[in-house]
């Protein structure tokens, strides 16, 4: 019997990694209200399947953009996800990455196994050299998420990013591929 074909682009032992659809919106919008708590002061994923369309629509078309979504193998439900941004290739061959894990599937390591396939997709098929995470200083989870995933602390920036309503400081966090080999 031929093998049939997976329908993740990396798998680990509990999850695998996937490019978002289209038709992700209905799960993903739901997933996104139910962990508002979660995710304030830090994330605001789209919750509505309009919004949705919107973000997906560029994660999908946008070449300096790349959206994988961490599903659970045993059920294929959306753990959360981890985008890489602002991609640049030519000699600096670098991404952002921004993510969040949706409430049921926080604290159960899911997504340090999703960043990690992500981050050797990056290295491997994408052929980037360094990724960076930009993470708020009192933002434990994801520092903590960073850290786990060998990620160096490279610096402090006050006032880089606005969210919720202000500018706010940021820990920069970077590793290359080097780093990961």
């Amino acid at each position: 019997m031929p093998h049939a074909a997976s329908r993740y682009l990396a798998e680990g032992p509990r999850v695998g990694i996937r490019h978002f659809t289209y038709e992700d919106g209905p799960e993903f919008a739901a997933r996104a209200r139910e962990s508002k708590d979660l995710h304030h002061p830090w994330l605001f994923p789209p919750t509505t399947e309009e919004a949705y369309t919107a973000y997906a629509g560029r994660l999908i078309e946008d070449p300096t953009k790349a959206g994988f979504l961490v599903c659970a193998k045993d059920d294929g439900a959306i753990a959360g996800y981890i985008n890489i941004n602002n991609i640049v290739g030519g000699g600096f061959q670098c991404g952002a990455l921004g993510y969040g894990a949706f409430a049921h599937a926080a604290g159960r390591g899911l997504m340090r196994e999703g960043l990690g396939l992500v981050v050797d997709h990056a290295f491997g098929p994408m052929r980037l050299h360094r990724l960076e995470i930009n993470a708020q200083p009192g933002n434990a989870a994801s520092i903590a998420l960073a850290r786990g995933a060998g990620f160096r602390l490279e610096g402090f920036s006050p006032k880089m990013i606005y969210v919720d309503g202000d500018w706010r400081d940021h820990e920069r966090w970077a590793i290359t591929a080097e780093m990961r080999a």
